[in-house]
């Protein structure tokens, strides 16, 4: 790929496409793909029909690569996502199955319905992009990238995810509503002349080859960083450990999921290098995970994404 501007065109054409099956949610499809050119994997979290499911899938459209999903569910089992090493007795030894896990992009569907020893069965492949069966370790393809869902009002019959899986995730993206225009416009394509509501993206083209991800990924972590801006990064994420109404501050992946995204969004912005104002701008999906409140705070009903902001407005970025 030659420079910025064919990237940066690369990155409008995949949000277009994204659009034609994704009515709106144009800052939640751009933290998308900013976590893909990052490399990181991603965590949505939405109400039921807000189109989390549809958005992965639009993504894996526009990707000529390996697409896998995995409904969780409370039965099941680590080796239904990694694999199994099974006998086979016309050949007498024993074959590796390998599971889901192995493919580019993969949709983890409604991951906090699965216990924490499926959902455990993840944090290896997200961590080192390998999977180990029976003491065999395998490299999955790459680039990859694990994208999950999760409703946060439904309580019975989940499992929250551990701080320690949570941290994996470079973004935790939220998905609200619908503006009152996007959800008209939604309603109407969605009823028009179509049978039920089946998830459609027909309509989304091809635009994006797996060594061209790979590209990008290595373009943007390329990119040159001031010092004053990685300290910058560091101030806020120390500043979580400090901070009134937090118990639990973030660790040293927070600055580090802060400088890696601010590269990735550079180049989704058309720029070679990074300023202040792209940490500030991937803080919010890249900390509020990162972070837990008090229990009094909770009670008064304080959004971790308000403490984040007021974090934000008392620490100095710098000018030059």
């Amino acid at each position: 790929m030659e420079n910025t501007a064919t990237m940066t065109q690369l990155c409008q054409s995949i949000k277009s496409e994204m659009a034609k099956a994704v009515i709106g949610q144009t800052e939640v499809i751009e933290q998308i793909l900013v976590a893909l050119i990052a490399s990181g994997h991603v965590l949505i979290e939405g109400v039921p029909g807000l189109g989390k499911t549809l958005m992965v899938q639009a993504l894996a459209k526009t990707f000529d690569g390996d697409f896998a999903r995995i409904q969780f569910t409370p039965d099941l089992m680590p080796s239904d996502v990694t694999g199994h090493v099974l006998y086979d007795m016309k050949s007498e030894s024993f074959k590796v199955r390998k599971g889901p896990v192995f493919t580019n992009l993969l949709l983890a569907d409604e991951i906090n319905r699965a216990p924490a020893k499926t959902q455990a069965a993840l944090l290896e492949v997200m961590q080192e992009q390998q999977v180990t069966l029976e003491g065999r370790s395998m490299s999955v393809s790459h680039p990859y990238m694990v994208l999950a869902t999760q409703n946060p009002i439904e309580q019975e019959g989940t499992y929250p995810l551990p701080e320690a899986q949570l941290d994996r995730f470079l973004f935790k993206v939220l998905i609200a509503y619908p503006e009152d225009k996007e959800e008209l416009q939604l309603v109407q394509h969605i009823t028009n002349k179509k049978l039920g509501d089946k998830l459609d993206v027909s309509n989304v083209a091809c635009c994006l080859q797996a060594e061209t991800v790979l590209e990008l990924q290595q373009h943007a972590a390329s990119l040159e960083v001031d010092e004053q801006v990685v300290q910058y990064a560091i101030n806020i994420v120390r500043a979580t450990r400090e901070w009134p109404g937090i118990s639990i501050g973030s660790g040293p992946r927070g600055g580090i999921a802060l400088i890696r995204a601010a590269r990735a969004y550079a180049v989704v912005d058309g720029r070679d290098f990074i300023t202040p104002d792209d940490v500030k701008k991937v803080t919010l999906p890249a900390m509020r995970h990162r972070i837990i409140l008090s229990p009094e705070m909770e009670l008064e009903g304080v959004h971790v994404d308000q403490v984040l902001k007021n974090i934000l407005d008392k620490i100095t970025a710098p000018r030059h």
